[in-house]
Parts: structure tokens; sequence; C-alpha cells
């Protein structure tokens, strides 16, 4: 098999070349550690999460939480949670809930603002 063609290292500003699978050069090579885990390392995707998500789309019924709240029987298709673990939620049965996809892609977008509001006032 040939050699890899080298490539320029993924570290922002690095202007090594790497012909390493994970794409960084020697003195980034620790970054690679978080990249071959991937989203497995998060808890997501795989029979377990398969099994939490079917649990809490059975727990609402199918219906998206949010319409059901105002009044509609809309099938939902997304489990989101409620607080997003980027702001410290967990995957704990409490915060997840069963959207439509509209009402995801709503509060997708809100909270996207607020991260935009806190990362430029700080």
């Amino acid at each position: 098999m040939p050699a890899r063609t080298p490539k320029a290292c993924r570290q922002q500003g690095c202007r090594h070349a790497t012909t390493l699978k994970h794409g960084y050069c020697e003195a980034h090579a620790d970054k690679a550690a978080s990249w071959s885990t991937g989203r497995a390392g998060r808890g997501r995707g795989g029979r377990p999460w398969r099994r939490t998500r079917d649990q809490v789309k059975e727990a609402a019924q199918g219906l998206c939480e949010y319409c059901r709240l105002n009044g509609f029987a809309v099938a939902g298709c997304v489990c989101d949670h409620i607080i997003p673990e980027a702001e410290g939620g967990t995957s704990d049965m409490s915060n997840l809930q069963w959207l439509c996809q509209q009402c995801s892609d709503t509060k997708t977008k809100q909270e996207a603002i607020r991260g935009r509001k806190c990362r430029h006032s700080a």
C-alpha cells in the first residue's frame, strides 16, 4: 500500500504537515484522542441511547410535548435535551423531552442566539 500523502495539520495556525490518520502533526497529536472517540464518548448513538430515546418517546406517547401544551396533537420525532448539554444539562430522563421537528428547530435557534449573546458578553 502506498504511503499517505502529507496534509496540513488540523490544528488552526499550525504549518506542519502530517501523514497520520487523525490529521494532526506530532506536536498536536494529543488532540487526536478527542477526535478518535467522536460522538461515542458523549453517550449518543448505539443501543443505550436508542433505548433512552424510545423511553422518552413512550413517555410522551409519541406526541410533541410543546405542541401538546398548546392544545395540538402533533407527532414528535426528536429526543431533545431540555437544558442543553452545552449549558450543563445531562442525558437523564428528567432532562429529555420528545418534540416535533419544527419545535426542535425553534428551540435550537433560541439556544444558539442565547449562546452567541453569552459569548459576546464575556
